[in-house]
């Protein structure tokens, strides 16, 4: 090869340099991942803060969203993609036709009743007293309402809502309240902030265990997973799998170092390192393809069904639901 013929070369080879790193790379500028002030973001906040989703994205990045409503209008208007959020919130979109897929499940439950009086240690024991439950008419509460359907408690108790777990668990600790139902980080946080102001606010009842009596199937609740948009599963199918293998890898790490995963998602979830390292063992924290979790999805959302239907859109949601 003549020197004309190698400098030729060169300047193709230099030129195809770029178009070879373009079709390499990850085909997402940015990816902003929301999900809830609860246990599956320690999850998002590690994955992204410890740098295991690289190959889905330039840049990914990590959000709160703090409604449901909030959720839903988000995803429902595009604005969000890719979103933690409760199943039974995605199993109502994918029966109304908005395309949305349920990707996997991030927590097998993470709802405690929490209280500040130590003879409440069992459903049985909420009879005839006050319960505070956040989030009306949505996750927390139907799962509520259909444990105690299963023991024939419905209208035996009141039940009073708050609009945030944050909300309920100021309550208690002011003492305007004695019991409520509350997710992780939000439970360990009362129990904390209680110790500190030298109170004690009981770990009473574990929902799980409970919910396991309405199904029979153990005590797993699969009560949030990864939502994809219809516009990530149209454009951007191939980042899939990296983000999902991104997410179980920083679930794995998560549950083996609470401490490591509390630095991380601590400024993200707004609450003290201390809480999220705490909360971690009892968060429940999964990364379950949701085809293979289909018959637990499926136990609760029956259940819910039977006390209140149009939570879930009227009927069982069917294969389109899964990703």
């Amino acid at each position: 090869m003549n020197r004309r013929s190698l400098l030729r070369t060169a300047a193709t080879a230099a030129l195809a340099l770029p178009f070879v790193s373009r079709v390499n790379a990850a085909t997402l500028d940015e990816l902003v991942l929301y999900g809830p002030p609860a246990g599956p973001s320690i999850t998002l906040a590690y994955a992204v803060g410890a740098g295991l989703l690289r190959d889905v994205a330039e840049r990914v990045r990590f959000r709160i969203w703090r409604t449901p409503d909030e959720m839903r209008a988000g995803l429902t208007s595009g604005t969000m993609q890719a979103v933690v959020m409760p199943v039974t919130a995605a199993a109502n979109l994918s029966t109304r036709g908005f395309g949305v897929k349920l990707a996997n499940v991030m927590t097998n439950g993470l709802l405690y009743v929490i209280s500040t009086n130590p003879e409440i240690r069992s459903i049985a024991d909420l009879a005839g007293r006050e319960i505070t439950v956040p989030f009306p008419n949505d996750t927390p509460e139907l799962i509520f309402d259909a444990v105690l359907a299963h023991h024939g408690l419905a209208g035996k108790m009141k039940v009073s809502r708050s609009g945030s777990p944050i909300e309920a668990i100021q309550l208690l600790l002011s003492g305007r309240i004695e019991t409520a139902l509350v997710p992780e980080p939000a439970a360990t946080a009362a129990m904390i902030k209680a110790s500190t102001a030298g109170k004690t606010v009981h770990r009473a009842i574990d929902m799980q265990k409970e919910w396991g009596a309405v199904t029979g199937l153990g005590a797993i609740m699969p009560q949030a997973g990864l939502a994809l948009a219809p516009a990530f599963l149209r454009d951007h199918a191939e980042r899939i799998t990296p983000l999902l293998s991104g997410l179980e890898k920083a679930t794995a790490e998560v549950i083996a170092n609470p401490a490591a995963a509390a630095g991380h998602a601590a400024s993200a979830l707004e609450l003290p390192w201390p809480v999220i390292e705490k909360s971690v063992p009892f968060s429940n924290l999964v990364a379950t393809p949701a085809a293979q979790a289909r018959p637990e999805i499926e136990a609760l959302l029956e259940a819910i069904a039977k006390t209140n239907a149009p939570m879930i859109g009227g009927k069982l949601p069917g294969d389109s639901l899964y990703l």
